[in-house]
């Protein structure tokens, strides 16, 4: 089965049958995330709204931490799988499940110790500090599980497994979902109520997912018995897993960056990032979702040194993707109003989150095709064209980009900096695309 979806199934079918299932389980999370965020601005409390979204960064950052293992595993085991290399595929699976947990921990100590000094980099002032305070202890907590689950939904791709890995995200997220009215009003736990129940929703999926490696797969393994890895492999996973982290510690940064250049301008500038932040989230997790999708793909065709196969598969992630972006910016473009709404009824908010909405919508194709290059480098081990492409859109070029815009135009300067970063940023792709594969896949 694996061999006929990676080498003979019509490339259509075989992409969307590994990007439906990391699709739909982006959908179930965007309604986790979208609901999460609706709770905790029904709580009508702009402070604790503010809190919690000052401390996105944090989660973020765990989740690059994830990506380390998780996308730097997945893409060279992928191309061992390509080159018919099962037997050390699986052992450097174990190096990838047990590396992230222990990570985890180590993260999780370094948080909690410097706890003070973190949320005043974050931004928190005298209104908001106790509310991201209570939010940020219980997310560093719970550090190791939320780290791990980025593995396995990766790993259990690379033989097949995508519905798989597709019911753990759904079990992590609905337990969430559950969780939210109870800990935030129920127990009147408020931000902390927010963040346990989204490490308890990643311990319910992480337990999913060790007893699907340990009971269903084949190729992988949590088992060390045995185990070594040698100088060589340890590059080959983290010189495409750190410049995949890179992606989310560059987004930590963006946001933190972005957070700053609010301040000045109030709160309730910060409020309303944070809910358009969700919104923008649809378009961006779906997009994740359809380009990380087609990466076993990518790896095993790769591996195989099949470039036929291989070009029509990105000519058809492209068209895909960008497509997908386009169209989806266009709708929520027009339904702005409504969707900052949903989430506060506050005029203000409303009247401060649309354009906020439709100025980083603008970007949306453009991160569209940025995104499946960089998945490409990452598949095909081209290092140095992902991490310029993942220290790029929001890390030195949204930085120039800007500080030049925030200097010129002031807040509206901000607002739009994001997409005139995604524009530079896919001009990058491109020309990175073809310095790098250009001539290997033609």
């Amino acid at each position: 089965m694996q061999n006929e979806l990676f080498e003979k199934m019509p490339i259509p079918r075989a992409y969307m049958k590994l990007a439906i299932p990391v699709m739909l389980s982006s959908v179930l999370m965007l309604v986790y995330n979208m609901v999460d965020m609706y709770f905790i601005a029904g709580t009508g409390n702009t402070n604790l709204v503010a809190g919690v979204s000052l401390c996105a960064p944090v989660f973020t950052f765990l989740i690059a931490m994830g990506d380390i293992f998780g996308l730097g595993g997945s893409s060279v085991i992928s191309r061992l799988f390509g080159a018919g290399r099962t037997d050390d595929g699986r052992r450097l699976s174990v190096f990838a499940f047990l590396g992230s947990a222990l990570c985890g921990v180590v993260i999780a100590a370094v948080l909690l110790l410097f706890a003070n000094p973190m949320l005043n980099l974050l931004g928190a002032n005298a209104e908001t500090f106790e509310y991201a305070k209570a939010y940020y202890f219980w997310i560093a907590l719970g550090a190791p599980v939320i780290i791990f689950s980025l593995v396995p939904t990766n790993l259990l791709r690379t033989e097949g497994f995508a519905t798989g890995a597709m019911i753990g995200s759904f079990i992590g997220s609905i337990v969430n979902i559950i969780l939210d009215p109870v800990f935030i009003f129920g127990l009147k736990m408020g931000a902390a109520g927010a963040a346990i129940a989204t490490v308890i929703g990643n311990v319910c999926a992480d337990a999913f997912y060790i007893w699907l490696i340990t009971n269903k797969s084949k190729l992988l393994s949590l088992d060390p018995k045995g185990f070594r890895i040698s100088g060589s492999e340890l590059k080959q996973i983290f010189g495409i897993g750190i410049p995949s982290s890179i992606t989310n510690i560059m987004q930590s940064i963006g946001v933190m960056l972005l957070n700053r250049f609010l301040l000045p301008y109030g709160n309730d500038k910060i409020a309303a990032m944070g809910i358009v932040s969700k919104v923008v989230m649809i378009v961006i997790m779906i997009m994740v979702a359809f380009s990380f999708g087609g990466q076993p793909l990518y790896g095993y065709l790769y591996g195989s040194g099949n470039k036929k196969r291989m070009n029509e598969t990105i000519r058809f992630a492209y068209t895909l993707v960008c497509g997908t972006g386009l169209a989806l910016a266009t709708v929520l473009f027009a339904a702005a109003p409504a969707m900052i709404s949903f989430f506060m009824k506050d005029a203000g908010v409303i009247a401060t989150g649309t354009p906020m909405l439709r100025a980083i919508l603008m970007g949306m194709p453009f991160i569209g095709f940025t995104m499946v290059t960089t998945c490409i480098f990452q598949s095909t081990g081209k290092a140095t064209g992902a991490l310029l492409l993942s220290a790029g859109r929001q890390g030195y070029i949204y930085a120039a980009v800007i500080f030049t815009a925030a200097a010129l135009f002031g807040y509206t300067g901000v607002i739009h900096a994001q997409a005139v970063s995604d524009i530079f940023t896919a001009v990058l792709a491109f020309v990175l695309f073809r310095l790098f594969l250009g001539k290997e896949l033609h």
